[in-house]
């Protein structure tokens, strides 16, 4: 039962760590990993979790159709605890207000309005203190159920399957150590987004950057002229950082940049930059005003040393899905002939896929029915992940 497995994996910690250097990030992602592939074996579909934590899967179909992917991730993002999750299920929501446990918060439709269209559906909600998990949890709970489904149609009816279960998406790192040959799908599809209805072909282009700032210490009784103020520096650098373009004030295809994180000493200062735009001529113009902040800083400051790293992080999949469109329209023949709407919208982020794309495995982003992702009003719609069952078991017939 659908509702079932995805309580149990949202239960299993998969938290992932930016600071590790081990692949993957966390040993706990194992947990759920070796769970998925026991529970594959027993369904009897050929797998293999590599020595990087990729857990594929394979299943014949009939072989004069193209082998067809579905992947999701396990982590869960850092933002709040993944530990100790304790879901609740509401069962035909009836409206108003949504107390989450004893925590004192609650979700309300006033200020998440999904909850406007979740009349007399089954929610899963978090109790207050821990993300829910359902990114991507509910993405891995669907594509389990779909082999259920996919299981029940004859070979020659049903496209050949490949399946994916990745660590460390939500640290950028999902697509690494990927073997396009080995899992072996023409196109792909990550289940990995909210709204069933829309479906994603693009997303942001990303980079990163790293802003380290070495000031001067001196006893502040005698610092005149000589100390060099590290934090100081830093502030001023990000005060110089276009002001509107930060995600709080950007939507759709606004671009942004995002303190991640911070901290400084007077001797010592750093921040953590991510850099998004969908246009690749526009995020060029973001990393310039970067450099613009630098050289400003130094002007103000010309005793600090000021070291800025940008780094590429991912690309936006529409270059390779406008060259390789198949995926996406047999994605629409399929809600074609389910009678189900079907709009593209641009993701604010990255998936796995993005990266795929760019290896050779063109991937779309589907929905899951979860919503508020990376926080403790994380919340998913039981309708709405069995109607991504019924929309993934369409997608692998033939």
């Amino acid at each position: 039962m659908l509702l079932n497995r995805f309580i149990k994996y949202v239960k299993i910690d998969t938290q992932s760590d930016e600071k590790s250097s081990l692949t993957p990030s966390t040993e706990k992602q194992y947990n759920l990993l070796r769970l998925l592939q026991k529970e594959l074996t027993e369904m009897g579909v050929k797998n293999e979790l590599d020595e990087f934590g990729r857990l594929y899967g394979w299943l014949d179909g009939n072989e004069d159709y193209p082998r067809i992917g579905l992947c999701s991730h396990v982590d869960t993002a850092s933002e709040a605890s993944g530990a100790n999750v304790n879901p609740t299920v509401i069962e035909q929501y009836k409206g108003g207000d949504i107390p989450l446990g004893e925590s004192g918060l609650y979700l309300r439709p006033t200020e998440f309005k999904k909850l406007e269209e979740c009349f007399n559906k089954t929610l899963v909600v978090t109790d207050g203190t821990t993300l829910l998990g359902a990114d991507d949890k509910a993405g891995i709970s669907i594509i389990m159920e779909t082999i259920v489904k996919y299981q029940k149609l004859s070979i020659k009816e049903r496209h050949p399957l490949s399946i994916l279960f990745t660590p460390d998406e939500e640290i950028g790192r999902g697509a690494e150590h990927f073997d396009a040959k080995k899992w072996g799908a023409k196109f792909a599809y990550t289940i990995d987004g909210s709204t069933p209805k829309y479906a994603s072909i693009e997303n942001f282009n990303a980079k990163s950057a790293e802003i380290k700032i070495t000031g001067k210490s001196i006893h502040p009784g005698s610092a005149k002229g000589l100390m060099v103020n590290a934090s100081n520096v830093l502030c001023t650098f990000l005060s110089y950082l276009p002001k509107n373009k930060v995600p709080e004030k950007t939507e759709k295809r606004q671009g942004f940049i995002h303190i991640t994180e911070m901290n400084g000493s007077v001797e010592s200062a750093y921040a953590h930059l991510i850099i998004r735009e969908h246009d690749k001529g526009k995020i060029e113009r973001l990393v310039d005003a970067v450099a613009v902040a630098k050289y400003k800083t130094e002007k103000k400051y010309p005793k600090a040393i000021i070291d800025v790293e940008v780094k590429d992080s991912y690309r936006n999949m529409i270059e390779i899905i406008n060259q390789y469109p198949e995926c996406k329209n047999h994605l629409e023949k399929a809600y074609q002939k389910l009678s189900l709407p079907l709009e593209y919208e641009p993701i604010r982020g990255g998936t796995d896929g993005a990266t795929f794309s760019f290896l050779g495995c063109p991937c779309p982003n589907l929905g899951t029915g979860s919503y508020n992702h990376h926080g403790r009003y994380e919340f998913a719609v039981l309708e709405e992940m069995e109607q991504m069952v019924n929309i993934c078991t369409e997608l692998l017939k033939i």
